[in-house]
């Protein structure tokens, strides 16, 4: 019993060594952790607005609507359908028309004839109906038929339907919609 108690104390003693040399001599290491965040991915919006700017045949249509000041409104959350006219169609308008409504001095008259092509919602070619009315933002109505497969809005014959976008859809049409 004796030889029990000796050695009991002799393994305390040498546990209790090691945990004081442990203490004296540890280090402490200092683990840096690099916390990578990454940027959430840039959402890219292409709205009815962005779809106009990225078409080489809508330059006039784009010049009108920064001169009208209605990119914010246009860019914004909508959902809007926009019946867009090209250059062409633009160019089928009396000599200095265009030129005379860019000028600061017709933004009014500008705004009525650009809202006149846009209708509140997103309305695909497939939704318009033969004899349908829709309002547009300036409040005028304009009637959609239907003839042989071709769609039309107000006289104007959509050449290409259904550009969706972030906040719309647009439609793009061979000629100017006048109220």
């Amino acid at each position: 019993m004796k030889n029990l108690r000796l050695f009991s104390f002799a393994a305390a003693a040498a546990v209790s060594t090691l945990a004081m040399s442990c203490e004296s001599k540890s280090t402490e290491v200092e683990e840096e952790i690099a916390v990578v965040e990454e940027a959430p991915a840039e959402e890219v919006l292409n709205t009815v607005v962005d779809i106009a700017i990225g078409s080489a045949d809508h330059t006039t249509l784009v010049a009108a609507v920064q001169a009208a000041g209605l990119v914010e409104k246009l860019s914004g959350d909508g959902p809007f359908t926009v019946f867009a006219p090209t250059d062409a169609a633009f160019s089928e308008l009396p000599a200095g028309t265009v030129e005379g409504l860019l000028k600061p001095e017709a933004k009014g008259d500008l705004t009525a004839i650009l809202t006149y092509h846009v209708v509140a919602g997103k309305v695909l070619s497939g939704d318009l109906t033969d004899g349908q009315i829709v309002t547009t933002l300036n409040g005028k109505d304009l009637k959609v038929s239907i003839k042989n497969g071709k769609v039309m809005i107000g006289g104007a014959t959509v050449v290409a339907a259904d550009l969706s976008g972030s906040n719309g859809v647009v439609h793009v049409i061979d000629k100017v919609l006048l109220p």
